[in-house]
């Protein structure tokens, strides 16, 4: 049996060891169940949206939601990658997720057993979902849409994310800048530049590391120009894409039916910056949840992934398949 730090560090950065050690806190086999019928410890993965020595701390709102509602430690583990919490889930390392609508659907399509909770929206009374943009610099006149993205060295956020890889390779396809979503005809026609964080790829166009990439809107729009990262005039949009579903928190299946539907429950009518203040677990702007900085969390269907399903069929990416 792992004991604690060995499963974290594997969920965190070792994919294989993940795929093989089938062991975690939701073992049916091995896990004690308290008396709110969850686990006395549920692991809750995530990847950064942006570069964070402490990604941990924008969840302690949330973390501290869950522990109080479930009875359970809640341990934080950031991943290196989205394949990393994908394989945890499939190795039941993972019990709780927060994906990128592309994530979500791998993990599906590879064999992961989940359900989703609900979507992030950014502010009360919102619908859940966000865009992708495609950026330049503001003084760059050779880069004006997609078209000019040719040639050039163009930085995406990670090989298995939505808006900073999926829809763009797509956008990129429709624009008759590549033929199809592989990593050779991408290479061919650019030099594809894998930056980590939407924050990072949007930085590295702004300081001319990249002369043009993808971030998803609301990092652009506020949070880099709230914490000073961007100032206006310094990244210009050239390209917008279709409204994509909402990031999704994910449960895995093993937690059992009546766990998942009473985290369903939490998700969607507590792990809000509403009730969370009222709880005394943040104040003010420091109400949010997630380094997306959502508001909270409402329902949502599997159903509404299915336009990431669709963009999976235009790009043929090979991030698609099993």
């Amino acid at each position: 049996m792992m004991n604690r730090l060995t499963r974290l560090a594997a969920v965190a950065s070792a994919v294989t060891a993940l795929a093989l050690s089938g062991c975690s806190s939701s073992d049916s086999g091995s896990a004690a169940t308290n008396d709110k019928g969850f686990p006395d410890t549920i692991t809750l993965a995530a990847v950064p949206a942006e570069n964070s020595a402490d990604m941990r701390a924008s969840y302690d709102p949330l973390i501290k939601l869950l522990e109080k509602e479930t009875g359970s430690t809640i341990e934080f583990v950031q991943a290196s990658d989205y394949a990393g919490v994908v394989e945890g889930m499939i190795a039941d390392n993972v019990d709780l997720a927060f994906f990128g609508p592309f994530a979500y659907v791998v993990a599906g399509i590879n064999g992961a057993e989940i359900t989703p909770l609900g979507a992030v929206i950014e502010e009360e009374g919102a619908e859940p979902g966000y865009q992708s943009y495609g950026l330049a610099r503001g003084d760059n006149a050779a880069v004006n849409g997609l078209a000019d993205f040719a040639g050039k060295n163009v930085c995406f956020v990670d090989p298995g994310s939505t808006s900073g890889f999926l829809y763009p390779t797509a956008g990129l396809i429709e624009a008759g800048v590549i033929e199809s979503g592989s990593e050779a005809d991408i290479s061919a026609a650019m030099t594809p530049i894998y930056a980590g964080g939407h924050d990072a790829s949007a930085l590295s166009i702004k300081n001319r590391d990249c002369d043009a990439g993808f971030a998803f809107d609301s990092m652009v729009d506020e949070t880099m120009v709230q914490k000073g990262d961007l100032a206006p005039g310094d990244l210009k949009t050239v390209w917008k894409s279709e409204m994509i579903a909402g990031s999704v928190f994910a449960a895995n299946d093993s937690l059992g039916a009546e766990a998942v539907d009473a985290l369903r429950k939490i998700f969607t009518e507590k792990a809000n910056g509403k009730v969370m203040a009222a709880e005394g677990f943040c104040e003010g702007d420091a109400c949010l949840i997630t380094d997306e900085r959502a508001w909270g969390v409402v329902p949502v269907d599997d159903s509404a992934y299915n336009g990431v399903r669709k963009v999976c069929e235009v790009t043929g990416s090979e991030k698609c398949k099993a």
